[in-house]
């Protein structure tokens, strides 16, 4: 027995109890639900290299197996039911099906070679596989995978062909395979493969065999190829229209920045130039600055009459309408052209709204405000 001192918060060391061993590297650990039908009790597994040899060791040697797998070319394996069934839903349809003969049931897998068949069955038992067997057999792997139901093997030989075995000479099989074997995330890379790669992807013998084999896989790649194409013209425009939106929008402010503060030698009449003032910050107001000083000089300045001045009306316009105050701003003729716009017609009204409307739009997205130009107006 243990003596505690009455009192005494110490205990001899030499009485601690041994702490246990630590966990060895070949034992890893997962939580998951206990598979006993009760979906609300959960515990600990801990599967260690020498379990996984076990279950090796029963496939290779057959101990007591009571199943017969035949495959291609006469090719036997044996196995268990209990295994079998146990982890794929379908195989174990299969064994209820399959007559017994000499304590034995009989299935087949055809279609596959009897190598991928003999990997496909090991893992059954073990959840384990050799990196050059999947490597070849990635594909024969995944149908079978697919079509007895074992979606962890599936999950792995997709990582398998998206990280190593794509190519342009193949995507066109493992397309039309992953959409047989219902891999949505599959299909989907080696639709965007096709897409980005089309002429080299075209020009291979698999394009060739989808084109006799199946005419409207081929149609339907085709339409996809041109809604992609069509889809990048129109981004492209979006953002040239975008960009031109934005120039707009910076020549409002050096429009209001001129007027109210004056920059460089250029601004209102009540203003004192000073020779050494900081550099603009607005990109607009060198190229706005020659628009004014032609617009002040010009003789045809009549709207239509020249087309920089027709570009200052456009540009004074746009102001007004973009104008929060037009009595407090000192743009000029921002008032004018505020009654000029309850006398225009309405398709010039439509138009300008359309174009007011992309234009705050735009500087909304930029993070800008939307009336910036409108509230620094005041003097």
């Amino acid at each position: 027995m243990v003596n505690i001192i009455e009192g005494s918060d110490h205990v001899s060391k030499k009485d601690l109890p041994t702490p246990p061993p630590l966990p060895s590297s070949s034992t890893s650990y997962c939580k998951r639900p206990l598979m006993n039908g009760s979906p609300s009790l959960r515990g600990y597994s801990s599967v260690s290299t020498a379990t996984k040899d076990l279950w090796e060791r029963l496939f290779d040697e057959g101990y007591r197996a009571d199943v017969l797998i035949q495959t291609e070319n006469g090719g036997v394996i044996y196995a268990h039911a209990n295994v079998l069934g146990m982890a794929s839903p379908v195989i174990k349809g299969l064994l209820k099906q399959s007559k017994k003969r000499d304590r034995q049931r009989t299935i087949s897998i055809l279609g596959v070679p009897h190598d991928a068949v003999r990997v496909f069955i090991r893992f059954l038992y073990s959840s384990c596989f050799v990196e050059e067997e999947m490597e070849e057999f990635a594909l024969h792997l995944l149908v079978l995978s697919h079509v007895y139901v074992v979606p962890q093997l599936k999950r792995e030989c997709e990582r398998r062909v998206e990280l190593g075995l794509l190519t342009t000479e193949n995507v066109v099989d493992i397309f039309q395979l992953a959409l047989l074997c219902d891999a949505p995330r599959l299909s989907f890379i080696c639709h965007r493969t096709i897409l980005n790669n089309f002429k080299s992807v075209s020009a291979t013998d698999g394009w060739t065999a989808l084109k006799q084999s199946h005419p409207f896989l081929e149609k339907l790649l085709l339409q996809s190829m041109v809604y992609e194409e069509n889809s990048r013209k129109e981004r492209i425009t979006k953002l040239k229209e975008r960009k031109v939106y934005l120039q707009l929008c910076e020549a409002m402010e050096a429009l209001v920045h001129i007027c109210r503060d004056g920059c460089r030698t250029i601004g209102p009449h009540d203003k004192d130039f000073n020779e050494n003032q900081e550099p603009c910050n607005f990109a607009a107001c060198k190229g706005l600055e020659l628009l004014v000083r032609h617009f002040a000089g010009c003789k045809l300045r009549v709207p239509g009459g020249c087309i920089h001045c027709k570009r200052m009306w456009q540009l004074l316009e746009l102001h007004s309408r973009l104008c929060a105050d037009s009595d407090v701003c000192r743009v000029p003729l921002c008032r004018k052209f505020k009654e000029k716009i309850r006398k225009q017609s309405k398709k010039d009204e439509i138009r300008w709204r359309i174009l007011v409307k992309k234009i705050l739009r735009t500087k909304s997205v930029t993070g800008g405000s939307f009336f910036s130009w409108a509230i620094v107006c005041s003097s």
